[in-house]
């Protein structure tokens, strides 16, 4: 699942994740593993699926016995620093302390999603130095570091399905890895390259046809070089 290969639920017109917004995290499982069969072998080729990270969120509940936020908040965030992130929620008039507006580009309503439970699969509201924050702790950048040198090799290896896929990041042979995130109402991207420097981009409007991610990610590599020295 972290790579994507889990066999069907993806990212398309049928993502489970989008449909039936009443029913919570068990309910939308046992519905969509009953009515939505894999259509390939788990292992063997690459869609993006936000209801495979559904279920680690699942996975991660019953293997340390708390609700996911909890123990991202305290595995996680608030040893990165990451203290104004949190699971979003549904409505503009719910929106978090100090949470911006989303405006939708083009179709999709930013307001008309289930957020709560899109919570393992990018659901959360953060800021962009949350972000960098955890990635700068992600690998020992900054201590205290959130994994061994082990697992950030891993985390960071290409599967054999996908080229430039590895666990839950977009790599590429520079040593660079990525992630960008589109919804109705939000455009983002998290960087980290080769050389140890991680950036952050959020933007309060997009949508899934939007054009948004690249412009937006040439932007921050523009401004990146742009930058003779950096202080610290």
């Amino acid at each position: 699942m972290l790579t994507h290969t889990a066999g069907g639920w993806t990212n398309d017109g049928n993502d489970p994740m989008f449909r039936a917004p009443t029913l919570g995290h068990a309910q939308l499982i046992a519905t969509t593993l009953r009515t939505q069969p894999l259509s390939t072998a788990p292992g063997t080729a690459y869609a993006y699926s936000n209801f495979g990270y559904c279920l680690l969120g699942r996975v991660i509940e019953a293997v340390t016995s708390r609700p996911y936020a909890v123990h991202v908040a305290a595995a996680v965030l608030r040893p990165a620093g990451a203290t104004a992130t949190e699971v979003g929620r549904n409505t503009r008039a719910e929106r978090l302390h100090n949470e911006v507006r989303y405006h939708a580009a083009g179709a999709g309503d930013p307001y008309g999603m289930n957020v709560a439970r899109m919570d393992a699969h990018g659901g959360w509201v953060a800021t962009a130095a949350d972000l960098v924050g955890v990635l700068s702790h992600m690998d020992g950048a900054a201590s205290p570091a959130l994994l061994a040198p082990d697992s950030v090799r891993t985390m960071t290896t290409p599967w054999r399905a996908k080229a430039d896929y590895a666990h839950g990041w977009v790599v590429n042979a520079r040593g660079n890895w990525w992630h960008a995130g589109v919804l109705p109402g939000t455009t983002s991207i998290v960087v980290r390259t080769h050389s140890g420097f991680s950036w952050a981009a959020l933007v309060n409007s997009g949508g899934p046809s939007s054009g948004l991610v690249e412009p937006l990610d040439l932007l921050m590599w523009q401004m990146a070089r742009a930058v003779k020295s950096w202080e610290v």
